[in-house]
């Protein structure tokens, strides 16, 4: 069973998030080993100078990646490559099919993350072109993970 993880910087504030989140963890158990990674977001003033911003995204990217090991890593990035749902399946599969013991999907902060963690990446996704708020791509990712593996089990959720 492949293992897939999406390791996020910062917390989900609100009740309704973690309530959608662990709706799709539940539906993700009988095709995935599937878990949520929640690593602290490093604490900042106000009005951060770039320096901060830049010492604050090195510490969290050492987080990132000590939390994903080994495996495939997929940073969610707005220069990432945008793919439709079944192009998702498909990358899971195959990802798979080499042999990747563990998928990580990569959330960062308000701030973004590391060119490190890009790096490490073996591709980068943007869910869109738009901005979304942290606890909504969550959600999406979580919804897009579990549509993939409907898709690949000829499942009646992807119409």
């Amino acid at each position: 069973m492949q293992k897939v993880q999406i390791v996020c910087v910062g917390g989900l504030k609100e009740a309704y998030w973690r309530q959608a989140c662990a709706e799709y963890e539940k539906r993700l158990r009988p095709f995935a080993q599937f878990r949520i990674v929640e690593l602290s977001e490093s604490r900042l003033p106000e009005n951060p100078s770039p320096a901060q911003i830049e010492a604050a995204l090195q510490k969290e990217g050492k987080q990132i990646l000590a939390a994903c090991g080994s495996g495939v890593i997929v940073p969610l990035c707005i220069e990432g490559k945008e793919m439709d749902s079944p192009s998702l399946a498909a990358y899971l599969q195959k990802a798979g099919v080499r042999g990747a013991g563990r998928i990580s999907f990569v959330i960062g902060s308000s701030y973004g993350l590391v060119q490190e963690v890009k790096q490490a990446g073996q591709m980068r996704l943007s869910m869109s072109p738009m901005t979304f708020p942290h606890q909504l791509t969550r959600v999406m990712l979580c919804e897009q993970i579990y549509r993939a593996y409907e898709i690949l089990n000829h499942g009646k959720y992807h119409k």
